[in-house]
């Protein structure tokens, strides 16, 4: 009888390679990445919540959709978040998520999400860069340009 292994995957399908891997500089080139990924049906119905995967460099390694939930919110589960983190050898990270409401304020929540997410990541070496809300209309909001992070 087989043991049935259960394993995260991680596969990115995207339009560059890994050379030519678009390098981050800044939040509006963040955006401009992450909502190019985004369900453009889906951004202003349901909420999503994202990671961007960067090397050392910074370098895009990939985005992985974390979680997809309701019209007011998704729920995030910081384990997951970091199996995928942790396997893919990333070094640092940015969130993304999107408020399908066009307001841009953060919540508490959010607010407590990105503290946890950030915790846990300096115990592990793991720098989080940023924490995009990206609304349907292509605005965000960055809580590192802020300097709420």
């Amino acid at each position: 009888m087989k043991t049935k292994v259960n394993e995260i995957s991680i596969k990115y399908q995207g339009n560059f390679k890994m050379k030519q891997a678009p390098k981050i500089t800044s939040s509006n080139s963040a955006v401009e990445l992450l909502f190019e990924s985004w369900d453009k049906d889906r951004i202003g119905l349901q909420e999503c919540f994202k990671v961007m995967l960067l090397n050392n460099s910074n370098k895009v390694k990939g985005i992985f959709e974390v979680s997809t939930g309701g019209i007011t919110g998704t729920l995030v589960d910081v384990r997951i978040l970091f199996a995928v983190i942790l396997k893919s050898l990333t070094t640092s990270i940015i969130l993304a998520h999107n408020h399908p409401s066009g307001n841009l304020k953060p919540s508490e929540a959010d607010k407590q999400l990105t503290n946890k997410i950030k915790n846990a990541g300096e115990f592990l070496d793991i720098k989080l860069l940023d924490h995009l809300i990206i609304i349907p209309d292509g605005d965000y909001f960055s809580f590192a340009d802020e300097g709420i992070l």
